[in-house]
């Protein structure tokens, strides 16, 4: 592809006719966008090219080594097929056992066992299953409140509300299966392969992997696309058994015939409950048993839509009353605005020769306003920010209302989980390109939420054409009838719908909870399975080389894990693993029945092995004392060891092979760079560049074998985590990887050490906690579905698109977030209303398969006015952040803050040719977007984008990990800090919660003139506090609050603010507790004095100000103003 001649993003053009949907095995597209400024590089360079290994769902057995293989049609060798077994060991801990390098020629310890069990049809698995209740007992039922199971000792008991069925009616239902043992298609696993299916590679990139053939050749970086030639081969695809094409709950086109037995039981549960052990689900269906994940969760739209064969009478024909609000009837006109003649003159700044035009001078100049209520058009105001001086709201910015009725505003779903930079979606691309803003979602889809409406029911009701959940957007046409919000395809109303089991009434299908909750979480029946839900799994990968004893991260580790190991999400099936390495890698049988851990070495780190099959990932309970020995003696254990070398890449190898058989979560925690086996890397920074203006290299891994880990291990439902506690240079640009393609977390403490940055250990403490008992959702996959002429052409986040639409979360966690580009396809012209629905199928630590889902509805504009007043700053400043990271990695960091700063000017020259009829000089915004360019600003001296300012690489790339992970509101949090002052602050607007004032003082602009030496100020950047005390301040202030005399008395590391008795220190920690309340990971506080050198940090946060690498925001305004044409 030839690079285009400009540095914008170009946010809403699709490339190919169906939005730019990725093949398989890659997250997300490369676009290509209409150029409209000078050359200053592109997002669309094309990647380059990378091989990918295949592979393996089951290992062939053989005594002696052999050559790496591809499969097809079955993919079954990852890494070379034989097996090691060391000798047995009875030694204490303390005592090494290293194994030997090779393998015994005999077959009984060549001998590996199955890693899967083979499918048998349904029946056979989950039996059949007929309950049947007396109808008089039936009657006699009533709501009771059954305990939700607590995520952890000591947590509270939430009621759950369980509806019991319908009189005369079962709560289960029968289960059938349509398919037998020998059905062809049928997933199962074996440790056979036919000699036919295996080829000979060509070669191979690390020890352990495969290359596929050049046809399978296709990158995967993260935000881009790019085409696969031939996908015969491709990762996770079973010929006849593994195709990604429809994502029913059964039959061909999804349908599940009605059961006749209407039975649904509804409660609400607390976000944090894992379990659901309180109600079951069967199906009454007689649906084929899925064979993919796609297959699971249903299709989207086909390429060709077939003639609509059932096509109801318009909605007020029937006369039903009191049913969900249908969509406005008959097309809405197409009236795009013109655009206005340019009739300003020069574009440097002039001062105003007239007053500022009215809104209804506005309004004619945008077009018209289409019935704006009075709230979007204030946010039409237009505002010049070169006069303009106090721009910030006194509280924190909220997201914007969508322009919709009272009642769909209620059942909505919550900007929190679900939000669009557009709350007015445009009617055309062309009226999204003449507004030159990004068009896209961003989702928090698995947060933890104080309510949540579960349902179990022996039928989910779907749309049977695009396999839409129903929601409350949908249209009921009649009692037996409802139409689709997205497909506008009408279905029928399945008899068990007809009852409701919250009034326990019959003939109310709209007012079920489904139609009464924008997110809801399903209970799923065994259609929802490929295998029985797998168990909770932890391993814990530990680095315990020289670096990492020194850091002492290793102590700290082994007292949380103790703290936290009842807390670890799971049931009586949960195991837990642990593995050690440096030069070697250690492993660690915890058989029940031992007298203490055994250590197993490995030393052959060329050809890592697996020493014992049964006895190193173990169930925790029932090896629950060994754990707590093992965890208890480790740090000891390696306290002595001058061991420096890495062997990163052959211990997630032998992780790999350990977790492969039921997959779960690797946590990984890594102090150095890695050096030896497969894997190791060289240093790449140059520390005389932190500070280089000129453009940051090495921003993109080194190799690609850890890309090709973490696919593999993503096939095999395995997320890895990834802790760095590095004090030098360690490749985070490579390591992440791991984490980025299995859809694991990423953490980093630079410079760690336990003694000399006190300040990172109590940030590891309090994030290790979090982690550790945070809830766990495995083998989970996620769609997105919108409206017909709507489509999704990139994804951000971490995880592995397995085909167009669908991505592979090996683990889910309430902390991820996700981001989407979008682009109109088709015109909206038919539709007032946009739905966008996203489906979250996953396992949960419990063992129970469940489904979360979230619908956002947004209405269809076609004035320009409307989308602007719809125009949700924030989020549009958090999506141009990832794009804006995809090309620093795909072209450079330069190129990507000069694409940042012209989405501004790009936006400001589109509002200024549609108003400039009006003959208004200077930078005129509408008020929605006044913060637009600060928060810009904000973006290019952000650490992720920065340049002049010392920045180590691996602070850069962290850096850029978190915009592409963390939620919306943190996201802000990082690129423009909250500002207030604590020393006078007042009970006006404080809350009253829970007996406790909260005072609320207003936001301060991030500037040095707006702070002075008598008082004392709070910073607010998401992950840290910090309390910058001024040299005068009130020492009635540091007495009552910091629990010192004067200024001069506070110590220069103090990091935490003591609780005292005091008025005074009450409503700082009360503040600051209510601060914490929105955000999972606890913040740590640092106290800065005026005249200590920790006030440089503080400083760099004032983003307002000039700096020496950076403009001020004055002057950052006027090079826009210059820029714009």
């Amino acid at each position: 592809m030839s690079a285009p001649v400009n540095g914008y993003f170009g946010y809403g053009q699709s490339p190919t006719p169906n939005g730019g949907a990725a093949p398989p095995r890659q997250n997300g597209p490369v676009q290509t966008y209409t150029a409209t400024h000078p050359a200053m590089g592109y997002y669309g360079a094309p990647p380059q090219q990378q091989n990918y290994s295949t592979i393996s769902s089951h290992c062939t057995v053989v005594s002696s080594k052999a050559p790496v293989t591809n499969s097809a049609p079955h993919v079954n060798n990852y890494y070379p097929n034989h097996h090691h077994v060391a000798p047995p060991c009875s030694a204490p801990l303390p005592q090494r056992h290293t194994a030997p390098s090779a393998p015994p020629s005999s077959g009984h310890y060549a001998q590996f066992p199955q890693q899967f069990p083979p499918y048998a049809t349904q029946e056979a698995y989950y039996g059949q299953m007929s309950y049947h209740m007396p109808q008089a007992q039936c009657q006699q039922q009533q709501p009771t409140l059954l305990p939700a199971p607590p995520s952890g000792p000591g947590a509270p008991v939430y009621p759950i509300v369980s509806y019991p069925s319908a009189p005369g009616t079962s709560q289960y239902g029968t289960l059938v299966s349509s398919q037998t043992a020998t059905a062809p298609g049928m997933l199962q696993y074996s440790n056979t392969q036919p000699a036919s299916s295996t080829t000979t590679a060509t070669g191979a990139t690390h020890p352990g992997y495969n290359v596929a053939p050049p046809s399978q050749v296709a990158p995967a970086v993260n935000g881009q696309r790019s085409t696969v030639a031939n996908t015969a081969h491709q990762h996770y695809e079973h010929q006849a058994s593994l195709n990604y094409d429809s994502y029913g709950g059964g039959g061909t086109n999804g349908e599940r015939p009605a059961s006749g037995t209407p039975a649904t039981s509804v409660h609400s549960s607390p976000g944090h409950h894992q379990g659901g052990d309180t109600s079951s689900s069967t199906t009454g269906s007689a649906s084929p048993v899925p064979n993919s994940y796609d297959s699971l969760e249903g299709g989207n739209f086909p390429d060709s839509m077939p003639p609509p064969t059932n096509q109801a009478p318009p909605y007020s024909s029937y006369g039903f009353p009191a049913m969900q609000p249908a969509y406005p009837q008959g097309p809405t006109s197409l009236t795009d605005s013109p655009a206005s003649q340019d009739l300003l003159g020069p574009t440097g700044y002039q001062q105003y020769s007239q007053p500022f035009p009215s809104l209804s001078q506005l309004s004619a100049a945008l077009g018209g306003l289409s019935g704006v209520p009075e709230l979007e058009v204030e946010a039409l105001r237009p505002l010049n920010l070169l006069q303009e001086r106090n721009l910030l709201p006194p509280r924190p910015l909220e997201a914007p209302e969508p322009n919709l009725s009272s009642e769909l505003k209620k059942v909505n779903c919550s900007p929190q989980t679900f939000r669009c930079t557009l709350t007015s979606i445009p009617q055309t691309q062309a009226l999204l390109n003449k507004a030159r803003l990004p068009l896209g979602l961003l989702l928090h889809p698995f947060r933890d939420l104080e309510q949540l409406p579960v349902i179990t029911s022996n039928t989910i009701v779907r749309c049977r054409y695009c396999r839409t959940y129903i929601n409350p957007f949908v249209t009921f046409l009649d009692q037996r009838r409802w139409k689709c919000n997205l497909c506008y395809r009408v279905n029928d109303v399945p008899d068990e719908f007809m009852y409701n089991p919250v009034t326990r009434s019959y003939g109310e299908p709209h007012k079920r909870p489904e139609v009464q909750n924008a997110t809801v979480e399903f209970i799923a029946s065994s259609d929802y399975m490929l295998r029985p839900p797998q168990p909770a799994v932890y391993l814990f990968v530990l680095d315990v080389s020289h670096s990492a004893v020194e850091s002492g991260y290793l102590k700290y580790f082994c007292e949380s894990l103790l703290e936290n190991l009842d807390k670890l999400p799971g049931d009586s099936r949960t195991k837990v693993g642990f593995l050690t390495f440096d030069s070697s890698v250690h492993f660690y049988n915890l058989q029940g029945g031992l007298s203490q851990p055994q250590m197993l070495v490995v030393t052959d780190i060329d050809d890592v092995f697996i020493p014992s099959h049964d006895s190193l990932m173990v169930n925790w309970k029932e090896s629950k004392e060994l754990i707590k020995d093992l965890l208890t003696s480790l740090p000891a254990t390696f306290s002595q060891s001058r061991e420096t070398h890495s062997a990163l890449g052959p211990a997630l190898q032998a992780a790999f092979k350990l977790m492969s058989p039921t997959g779960g979560r690797v946590s990984v925690f890594q102090t150095q760079l890695p050096t030896l086996g497969a894997g190791s890397l060289q240093s790449r920074e140059d520390p005389s560049q932190r500070a280089s203006a000129k453009g940051v290299q090495h921003l993109g891994p080194a190799t690609d074998f850890y890309k090709k880990f973490a696919l593999d291990c993503s096939g095999q439902q395995i997320g890895v985590d990834l802790f760095l506690l590095s004090s030098q240079y360690a490749d985070l640009a490579s390591l992440a990887c791991i984490s980025k393609y299995s859809a694991g977390s990423i953490f980093y403490y630079p410079s760690f050490h336990h003694i000399h940055n006190p300040a990172q250990l109590e940030m590891f403490q309090k994030d290790l906690e979090r982690y550790l008992s945070r809830k766990m959702g495995f083998e989970a996959v996620m769609r997105i579905r919108c409206t017909k002429g709507l489509s999704i052409h990139t994804f951000h986040g971490n995880f592995f698109v397995r085909s167009t639409d669908l991505l592979s979360l090996a683990n889910v966690n309430p902390d991820s977030a996700f981001a989407v580009q979008m682009s109109i396809d088709d015109s909206l012209v038919d539709s007032s209303l946009a739905c966008f629905q996203a489906a979250l199928l996953y396992t949960s630590s419990k063992g129970k398969r469940r489904i979360r889902v979230h619908t956002l509805c947004l209405p269809v504009v076609n004035q320009l006015s409307d989308v602007y007043a719809g125009a949700d700053v924030q989020a549009i400043t958090c999506l141009l952040a990832n794009m804006a990271i995809d090309r620093s990695v795909s072209s450079s960091l330069l190129d990507a803050r000069d694409a940042l700063t012209n989405a501004a000017v790009d936006f400001v020259s589109a509002y200024k040719n549609n108003v400039s009829n009006l003959q208004q000089s200077g930078l005129v915004v509408p008020a929605v977007m006044r913060l637009f360019p600060l928060y810009i600003l904000s973006l290019l001296k952000q650490k992720a984008f920065r340049t002049g300012t010392s920045t180590r690489l691996d602070e850069r790339v962290f850096a850029m990990c978190e915009f592409k992970t963390q939620p919306l509101q943190q996201l802000m949090r990082m690129v423009h800090p909250d500002l207030y002052r604590l020393d006078n602050m007042s009970d006006q607007g404080a809350l009253h919660l829970n007996d406790t004032l909260v005072p609320q003082p207003p936001l301060l602009h991030l500037s040095a003139e707006r702070l002075s030496r008598d008082g004392a100020f709070l910073m607010d950047c998401g992950s840290v506090f910090y309390l910058w005390i001024g040299k005068c301040c009130n020492e009635m202030f540091i007495r009552d609050v910091l629990d010192y005399p004067n200024y001069a008395s506070i110590p220069p590391n103090m990091n935490c603010i003591p609780e005292l008795q005091t008025l005074l220190s009450e409503r700082v920690r009360a503040f600051l507790d209510w601060l914490q309340d929105n955000r999972a990971f606890s913040s740590i506080v640092h106290i800065v004095k005026d005249d200590a050198s920790a006030k440089a940090t503080f400083f760099q946060h004032l983003v307002e100000d000039r700096s020496e690498s950076a403009s001020s925001y004055c002057e950052f305004l006027q090079h826009i103003q210059q820029q714009v044409p």
